[in-house]
């Protein structure tokens, strides 16, 4: 790997860094690669144990594994960067599933996918980093480009994904139900999943956003999601999270106006500095009496507190995504007709909420799961044109991802955690230094929290 990188290297502070880059055409590609992985034999090591408890760090290992065969339509890349999404800490702990099962049904579907079925997965859903090669029938991109790599997998032989790809019966998350994912010096991906990446942002910060601000921009911005238009009022969950924090300035920057919901005040301020006014702290109520009753209480209260905010309105859009623990007190709040879109379910994936408040007021529940290529590629264009900034917070090196995951799966971060792969420090691979110098603030809003 060392030669790749030191290519690569050479493209700092170059006057052509796209001439440094496209040297690594002629260089080999290695025969294996570090990646970090969770291991078959080791799927029961939590069992017995709440999910609180169990600890990424034991699972997670950087190992040296074998580069797969690249197929028709997919490209190789040299991973620079990469980040900690909560699908990586499910993989971890290995709920609700072990991923092998997603590994080994995906290995069942042609002799090519055979590859992804192995006794250990690499992990990750996001990716910056410059193509090494690309398969047959690749032509948008060649070696030495400089990408990101949105998560959405999909093969796209079935009619039904061809309107929209969440739809095809094959879409998968690569890193989580696919093999050879981000958290590597290497990654394999299909060619639809590459896109330009922003060149004021440095590896670690370009690949922060991926699957966070595009599953944000479909739950709020697409039709496929809320639809969100100037003026409405969206009640957002954990703004200033890895998720959050897109909805965030995505409701700014789309002329809504957003309510953040956060557990501190060092979170608060984060959300005022994005330039949120309205900001409610989530450790003042309690939804939940026991395990099993929640406290319609709180809910009208919480409500109460939305409409002190917002001069009486209820929020239009509830953006969704700890699911149980929340779910029952966001289908109350939303407005009459207005709409909650969900994701994830990061407290809980069975819901509880009185249909009440949903049929008789004629709410609708929307389900979101990621993002199609051109929703991605919308999403990822708005970082490039510094209008949505990245929210890394802080990054650790590919030898230290149990650690970064442990702390996602605390909750005891801001943003995004990234993690660097390839890149030796923080702050490389810049190439756009006006437009950095511009958004400087924005982009370091962030760092060290």
């Amino acid at each position: 790997m060392q030669d790749i990188l030191d290519a690569i290297m050479a493209a700092e502070g170059s006057s052509d860094p796209a001439r440094e880059l496209a040297a690594v055409a002629g260089l080999a590609v290695p025969k294996s690669y570090r990646g970090v992985v969770v291991r078959a034999d080791e799927v029961e090591m939590f069992d017995g144990m709440a999910a609180r408890e169990k600890d990424p760090r034991k699972s997670l290992h950087v190992q040296e594994v074998p580069t797969p065969e690249l197929g028709p339509g997919e490209a190789l890349v040299a991973v620079m960067a990469s980040a900690i999404n909560y699908n990586t800490v499910w993989t971890s702990i290995f709920e609700p599933v072990s991923t092998f099962s997603f590994l080994k049904k995906y290995g069942k579907l042609s002799d090519l996918t055979r590859r992804h079925d192995l006794p250990y997965h690499v992990v990750g859903s996001d990716a910056a980093g410059v193509v090494l090669r690309v398969g047959a029938g690749v032509t948008k991109w060649k070696p030495g480009d400089e990408v990101v790599a949105h998560c959405l997998s999909v093969e796209l032989e079935d009619p039904a994904g061809h309107d929209d790809t969440l739809l095809d019966p094959q879409q998968r998350i690569w890193g989580f139900e696919t093999n050879f994912g981000g958290l590597a010096e290497v990654a394999v991906v299909k060619s639809n999943q590459l896109m330009p990446k922003p060149a004021h942002l440095s590896w670690e910060e370009a690949a922060s956003p991926g699957l966070v601000n595009s599953t944000a921009y479909r739950q709020l911005v697409s039709h496929h999601g809320a639809a969100m238009k100037q003026g409405d009022v969206v009640l957002i969950w954990g703004a200033s999270g890895g998720l959050g924090g897109y909805a965030t300035q995505l409701a700014l920057h789309g002329g809504a106006i957003p309510v953040c919901v956060v557990s501190s005040p060092e979170k608060a301020d984060l959300c005022r500095q994005m330039g949120a006014e309205l900001v409610i702290d989530r450790t003042e109520f309690t939804f939940w009496k026991d395990e099993r009753t929640q406290d319609t209480g709180e809910w009208r209260r919480f409500g109460a507190r939305i409409r002190e905010l917002t001069g009486g309105e209820d929020p239009d859009i509830v953006f969704e995504h700890p699911g149980r623990e929340t779910f029952g007190a966001s289908v109350y709040v939303a407005k009459r007709g207005g709409t909650v879109v969900t994701c994830a379910s990061t407290s809980g994936f069975m819901h509880e909420f009185d249909n009440r408040y949903l049929w008789m007021n004629v709410k609708r529940i929307i389900g979101s799961h990621f993002a199609n290529y051109r929703e991605a590629w919308e999403a990822n264009r708005l970082v490039a044109l510094g209008r949505v900034h990245p929210t890394v917070s802080r990054t650790y090196p590919l030898e230290q991802t149990g650690q970064a995951a442990h702390e996602v799966h605390r909750n005891a971060h801001q943003g995004k955690v990234g993690v660097r792969c390839l890149a030796p420090v923080d702050g490389l691979g810049v190439r756009d230094r006006a437009l950095r110098e511009k958004h400087a603030p924005a982009i370091n809003r962030f760092r060290g929290h």
